[in-house]
């Protein structure tokens, strides 16, 4: 007996000693952290402001950021039913506890030791605000602690209604939505008062996982989640079992809905976006800023358009790849039975009536579409989750055989795709290889397979897929430096990587103007300077040596450096840089914003050795357009701040001047002071060089600008090693465009860049410039004309006869070519031309 009462008074002890230890813990843990703890009386004025507004130059909207999608609501303005809902979903004691819930906490404890992990979680709603207002997300105890303290803090400041309005308002629930009322309105396009109970249940399901739980990426998942918060409200006494049973088995409605933007410009509104996290921080988000760009809001569609459909025709070329998904069950119960279920393992262990009432209201969410056998909710379900890429549409076979296929789209359209739109898919084998044409449908897609559609302009619908090379095209202001138009790839939904300014690829030919540039500038060279096309062989610096060839494989031999550019020689650019010197030309090319640190310090700069961005390209390329001036590209026209305007920044760049006085600073364009930009390049080089990159449309590489039928235009193709990469760059006075085709692996694609870029390029500027006059610039006082002989390129004297025309700077004219007596006449006089005494007499 008195062992038995030693030990009874032993374990009261023990646990007294233990709650005390506890409890001096927590009161040190507080003393120790409360001084480093955020103010609490700040969620007393918390504002929840504007988001971040893109814009065109024109006022057009291309992008929101932040928390674009929050709808602020006060406590009376939420429903019962809804509060019920996240009550049951994430503190049933939250009316009760005083910011902390000790059941909940010793539970996830419990949990965390046997598992490793916590399924039920353990903070209270207030604690989760204390984490969402004033603390990081890092999951660490520091933080668990901090989150604690400042959720006691808070109780004493706040009443129940302003914590629980400030957690609805600040809760992420996926899609770009914040709060209760916007995820009504993005899944649901509602107001939170016209909910349905099940609605309700599904929105208080996603703040545990936004992404796992989400109706719209897995309608399986959340109808598992939606359906046990339904549970827990009928076992907290909140709903009747009659109105459960009608909840739970009600269908998943919930529609993507999304913010229309005026103009597709995605890649720049995510440029203007990480500009303004760079300048106003976190702030960005809220500040209610507003950014306008320099975009043309009718330039940029074609800029979109003209990619697209290019790399849709590339792809063509090059054949079928295959479904992207494979044995899409066709209803919503099917894909139940085959989805996973971890992450939801507290909810299907509450109770076996989860699982078979998220299967009940699977069954009622069955769908049929005429002309369609059996249920397809779930097909319905993945299309409408699946986004569109670019032009291209998903769907969904439903049969497939002979010459024709069917196809589910979103919306439960049923489309037919004739032979027509389905005979160009040979199997691809490789950049250079495809297999033979499908003798029918079933050999390129079968039932359940999820495959991409496009639609023509004649109506009909023709199979298509992502395409498997990318590009970006850039378009520029010359005189000013001002991006126009900007495309980073195929499709923003498809990739976020932006090739325009973050792609660094090998420009090939088209970096060859400015080493010619360099040589007409110093006057060493003119555009009838000849130099040997033929065979040489360089050190490198490597073991071996290296014989650098032209694309063509041959030699023509003597050349000038006109015809040797507009055919793109390889050989007369590499002795050009040869004679110029390389740190000579290197520190010319800084002018035309050009690193020259990126730069190769060897003679394969000639050909385009480096590597460097479409937006690099584009802007040398201005420099040339307009004579000489040292401008910088830019995007961000201004900002300002909420609804009255307030101006934050407003660009002041340099800008080109061609009419201004040698030493003028400062010019007046539309009312406003610019600087005049330096210049790099003197007005006789840049215009003898123009001259010349339009032989590259007229006769050479540059062909198939021709159909634009504009004489203003000039450019040059470029195309890098085993065919990487692709390029078209040209421009006229007022607008420079460059377009890249290639991999983003840097494999081959197999083609040159008069096949591949050329055609958007193409398909860009015909609609840019249409209705647009001719923009050629002045021939400066400096450029004279002469006649030279096309093999010597010497001048020719007035009295001989023959030659061809060609530019040169006035103080750069050619020597003449040595007067002589013609083979001709020297035939006809019977004269072999001695020139001695003995012949003539």
């Amino acid at each position: 007996m008195t062992f038995l009462r030693t030990l009874i008074l032993s374990l009261f002890f023990l646990i007294v000693s233990l709650v005390g230890a506890a409890a001096l813990a927590m009161v040190g843990a507080a003393i120790y952290f409360s001084p480093g703890l955020p103010d609490v009386r700040q969620l007393q004025d918390f504002e929840l402001h504007s988001p971040l507004r893109i814009f065109t130059n024109d006022g057009k909207l291309i992008g929101e950021f932040g928390e674009e999608r929050r709808i602020v609501v006060d406590f009376d303005e939420i429903p019962q039913n809804m509060v019920n809902a996240l009550v049951a979903a994430e503190d049933t004691n939250y009316f009760e506890h005083s910011g902390v819930d000790p059941r909940g906490l010793a539970r996830a404890a419990v949990e965390l030791a046997r598992s490793g992990s916590i399924q039920s979680g353990g903070s209270t709603i207030s604690m989760q605000v204390a984490r969402n207002y004033m603390l990081t997300l890092d999951q660490t105890f520091t933080r668990k602690l901090r989150e604690i303290l400042l959720a006691l803090q808070m109780e004493k400041l706040l009443s129940k209604h302003e914590i629980f309005e400030l957690y609805v308002n600040k809760i992420f629930l996926g899609n770009r939505a914040y709060g209760i009322a916007a995820a009504a309105d993005t899944y649901y396009d509602k107001p939170l008062s016209e909910l349905t109970l099940a609605e309700t249940a599904m929105i208080a399901g996603l703040p545990k996982a936004p992404s796992a739980f989400n109706p719209l990426a897995n309608s399986e998942r959340s109808l598992i989640r939606r359906n046990w918060i339904l549970f827990r409200m009928r076992e907290l006494g909140f709903i009747d079992d009659t109105t459960y049973q009608a909840a739970v088995q009600e269908p998943v409605t919930a529609r993507r809905h999304f913010t229309q933007t005026e103009v597709d410009a995605s890649y720049v509104a995510e440029m203007a976006r990480q500009y303004a996290i760079e300048r106003f921080g976190d702030a960005a988000y809220t500040g209610g800023y507003r950014i306008y760009t320099t975009l043309d809001s009718e330039l940029q569609p074609f800029a979109r358009e003209a990619l697209a459909n290019g790399l849709l025709e590339y792809d063509l070329r090059h054949g079928w790849r295959g479904a992207e998904q494979h044995d899409i069950a066709p209803s919503l119960v099917e894909a139940q039975e085959r989805t996973a279920t971890q992450g939801l393992e507290e909810e299907l262990a509450e109770s076996p009536e989860i699982r078979q009432t998220a299967r009940q209201a699977a069954e009622r969410s069955q769908t049929e579409i005429a002309g369609v056998e059996g249920d397809v909710s779930n097909w319905l379900q993945v299309l409408e989750r699946t986004p569109n890429y670019g032009l291209l549409k998903p769907a969904i076979v439903v049969e497939s055989g002979g010459r024709e296929m069917q196809v589910l789209t979103r919306g439960g359209e049923l489309k037919t795709i004739n032979w027509d739109g389905l005979s160009w898919a040979r199997t691809y084998n490789s950049p250079r290889s495809r297999g033979a044409e499908p003798s029918s449908a079933d050999q390129i897609a079968v039932r359940g397979d999820l495959v991409r559609i496009l639609e023509t302009q004649d109506g009909t619908v023709r199979l298509s897929q992502r395409p498997d090379a990318e590009g970006s095209l850039v378009a520029q202001d010359p005189r000013t430096g001002a991006i126009l138009a900007l495309q980073g790839g195929f499709d923003f939904n498809a990739s976020k990587f932006n090739r325009a300014v973050q792609a660094q690829r090998q420009s090939g030919s088209i970096f060859k103007p400015f080493i010619y540039l360099a040589a007409l500038e110093d006057g060493e060279m003119n555009a009838s300077t000849v130099i040997n096309d033929a065979p040489v062989v360089l050190d490198d610096g490597s073991n071996s040596l290296w014989r650098p060839v032209n694309s063509s494989r041959d030699f023509a031999g003597p050349m000038r450096l006109r015809p040797a550019l507009a055919r793109s020689r390889n050989l007369v650019t590499i002795r050009v840089l040869q004679a110029m010197g390389l740190d000579h030309t290197i520190n010319y090319l800084e002018g035309f914003g050009f690193a020259p640190g990126r730069l190769p310090h060897g003679l394969s700069l000639a050909l385009g050795s480096a590597s460097l961005t479409p937006m690099e390209m584009t802007n040398a390329y201005s420099v040339i357009a307009n004579g000489g001036f040292q401008v910088a590209p830019w995007f961000i026209e201004r900002v300002t701040r909420n609804d009255d305007h307030e101006l934050i920044d407003e660009a002041t760049p340099q800008v080109a001047c061609p009419s201004c006085a040698e030493g003028q600073e400062t010019v007046e364009i539309d009312g406003r002071e610019y600087p005049v930009a330096k210049r790099v390049a003197n007005a006789a080089a840049t215009y003898i060089l123009r001259d010349m990159l339009r032989d590259v449309i007229t006769s050479g590489t540059g062909r198939g600008a021709l159909s634009l039928n504009r004489e203003d235009i000039v450019g040059k193709t470029g195309t890098t090693n085993s065919q990487r990469d692709a390029w078209f760059a040209g421009f006229n006075t007022d607008l420079v465009t460059t377009v890249w085709v290639g991999k983003d692996s840097n494999e081959t694609i197999a083609e040159y860049g008069a096949n591949a870029a050329l055609p958007i390029w193409n398909a860009f500027m015909g609609k840019a410039l249409e209705g647009t006059p001719s923009a050629v610039p002045e021939r400066p006082d400096t450029v004279v004309t002469a006649r030279v002989d096309p093999n010597s390129g010497r001048r020719l004297h007035d009295n001989q006869p023959g030659g061809i025309s060609e530019f040169f700077h006035r103080d750069h004219l050619p020597a003449y070519q040595p007067r002589g007596i013609s083979r001709e006449l020297e035939e006809a006089s019977g004269s072999q031309g001695s020139g001695t005494a003995e012949s003539i007499f």
